[in-house]
């Protein structure tokens, strides 16, 4: 996914001169990034699962995509409400309800007989993962002093990219535990009941087919490479570990951290924002001083009630010029969202053990490919942190446009000059590795630059007239195109994997010329700044008499 989340709009409760408790600080986002964690595991889970579920409820390539993009449906839900029920309720308790309801969504996805009530729970852990996109960034900035706050923030997406590393090592880790006499009466199994169905196709094409006496080493390779979809082997994630289905454990397995976010939820303080708006001053001020120290406490105390005093609701009005018409900086985050989705990162981490099983490679080559490119995005995502400060965000954007436009392309040649077996596209020679490590570079150019760097932008571009309402936008405008591209690549790939990665480098070419024309670089600049870029200039003072 879009490794990000929504980002918060309340300021930090700190001023330059609050120094806070450094590592009770650290802990209390740490257990706050748990739901980024959750977030990127309940994201990417479906990735090793996405094949056993086709095969176990018998659906075509539309209604996969759509069951894979359920979750999406939930989080934008999810996103559009958690702020006004972590206003009524408190952040501690949203937090606690996230939590809940990934455990929810654990054991029923986990438990789904048929795929509707796979579906159902799919949206119900999206509600969660929208609720800790929001929830998550929201206190740790509210509990972060102002000299550490940017690396505090980057927490959320680093727990993000450790959620999906984590989702797809267990995904490989519990095929890994299908026993192996398991696996051969399967695949007995499936040479008995496809035995004529791959005959039949065999004499239609002018094969001579091994015997029925043939050792089942020949007949499974007869098989896997002429009996085509009719007589396609069950994938390991559908075969037993213990009482249940590999796949049904790794949906079982998420239940672990949500016990874990909860309970942990319940050893942190709540937000002295939320508690100062609620009017209760001594839990704020005996928090504060948890945070702080007793130094500053009634200036920062004081600071938060004019804060509180002088905020306005977001409004979709704030977002019209008086000239008319939408002011511009929105329309480009709008248009940043969309294209860091558009390029199909999440092809890659809902998608990619059946992409690269459609191409050729062993199942459990597929697993570790996945684990390998999630550890990869990992790294890149730290190389982030450290650089955006350094380089700028444009830049950034434009390397990884560039790179992704590059990387895209080579893997739409790959797919598109591939050799087309039982209509699936088969890699020979070279062009299997190359595509590897185009895809694997594609996630360090993604990783490095439209990954994190759109957030940041996101997060300074807009004014404070109008940044919550913006961002609403922004955000409404990343959930619709995962969802889109989500939804979508299955029945691309059973049309063409060329063209649908000839359409990705397509976007990726776009967003290098949306970059380079509408962009503009917010390192170093000040609010002031921020708001004429937007193209919002004050009102003159009337005069006076």
């Amino acid at each position: 996914m879009s490794e990000g989340g929504a980002l918060p709009d309340e300021p930090s409760i700190f001023g330059d001169e609050d120094e806070g408790s450094g590592k009770g600080v650290i802990r209390i986002a740490s257990v706050a990034a748990l739901g980024g964690l959750l977030f990127g595991y309940d994201s990417a889970v479906i990735n090793g699962a996405v094949d056993a579920i086709q095969v176990k409820f018998d659906v075509s390539a539309g209604v996969l995509g759509f069951a894979v993009a359920s979750a999406l449906l939930g989080a934008a839900a999810g996103a559009m409400t958690a702020g006004r029920i972590a206003d009524r309720l408190g952040r501690l308790r949203v937090m606690q309800i996230a939590a809940i309801l990934f455990l929810i969504s654990a054991l029923g996805t986990g438990f789904s007989p048929n795929l509707e009530i796979l579906v159902l729970f799919r949206i119900i852990g999206g509600v969660a993962i929208g609720v800790a996109s929001v929830i998550a960034p929201a206190y740790i900035a509210e509990t972060s002093p102002a000299r550490i706050r940017g690396r505090l923030g980057s927490l959320q997406q680093l727990a993000i990219v450790l959620g999906i590393f984590l989702s797809l090592l267990v995904d490989y880790l519990f095929v890994q535990l299908v026993p192996q006499s398991t696996i051969d009466a399967a695949d007995a199994k499936v040479d008995g009941e496809n035995m004529k169905a791959a005959m039949d196709l065999a004499t239609s094409k002018g094969l001579t087919p091994p015997a029925m006496t043939s050792s089942p080493d020949a007949v499974r390779d007869f098989i896997s490479q002429h009996g085509g979809t009719a007589v396609k082997y069950l994938p390991h994630a559908v075969m037993d570990v213990g009482p249940l289905e590999a796949w049904q454990w790794m949906f079982l397995a998420m239940a672990i951290p949500a016990i874990l976010y909860g309970a942990l939820a319940l050893t942190i303080p709540e937000s002295p924002r939320f508690l100062i708006s609620q009017q209760r001053i001594p839990e704020a001020r005996a928090v504060l001083e948890r945070l702080l120290g007793e130094q500053n406490l009634e200036i920062t105390i004081n600071r938060i009630r004019s804060s509180l005093n002088t905020e306005t609701k977001p409004s979709w009005k704030d977002l019209k010029r008086p000239a008319g018409g939408i002011y511009p900086v929105v329309w480009v985050g709008l248009l940043l969202s969309i294209f860091q989705q558009a390029v199909g990162i999440n092809v890659i981490f809902y998608y990619s053990n059946i992409l690269w099983q459609a191409v050729g490679f062993k199942e459990s080559q597929s697993f570790q490919i996945s684990v390998a490119t999630s550890i990869v995005n990992v790294l890149v995502t730290i190389v982030a942190i450290a650089l955006v400060d350094r380089i700028g965000r444009k830049p950034l954007l434009l390397i990884g446009s560039g790179g992704m436009f590059v990387t895209l392309g080579v893997m739409a040649a790959c797919f598109g000059t591939a050799t087309v077996v039982d209509g699936n596209p088969k890699l020979d020679g070279a062009a299997g590795p190359i595509a590897l490590v185009a895809a694997n570079l594609f996630v360090i150019f993604f990783g490095v630059s439209w990954g994190p760097v759109v957030w940041v932008l996101l997060g300074e571009m807009f004014p404070n007239r109008f940044r919550a309402a913006a961002l609403s936008v922004a955000a409404a405008g990343q959930w619709a195109a995962n969802w889109a591209i989500t939804v979508s690549f299955p029945p691309l790939k059973d049309f063409s994997l060329g063209v649908a990665y000839g359409m990705y480098s397509l976007f990726a070419l776009l967003s290098l010329l949306f970059v380079s024309r509408f962009v503009q670089e917010t390192k170093g600049k000040s609010l002031e700044d921020m708001d004429a870029m937007a193209g919002i200039v004050d009102e003159p003072a009337p005069k006076a008499g």
